[in-house]
């Protein structure tokens, strides 16, 4: 297998698509996922949004988490 369908098969396999189903895709429909996958990264701001949203909670001195 070439490196650029590995990559793009692990990108799926991330994803959660199957091997099968990778193969069976249309171009157009691996577009569509792989453009979903490129919005979905967390930048700064969503990772504060996300902090601010579920903080951390303090840990007692010798307890373990």
């Amino acid at each position: 297998m070439r490196a650029h369908w590995q990559s793009r098969l692990a990108g799926a396999l991330a994803a959660g698509i199957q091997p099968a189903a990778f193969w069976q895709l249309s171009v157009a429909e691996w577009r569509a996922l792989a453009a979903i996958a490129v919005d979905a990264r967390l930048d700064r701001p969503g990772l504060a949004a996300l902090a601010a949203r579920f903080p951390d909670q303090p840990v007692n001195q010798g307890e373990t988490p």
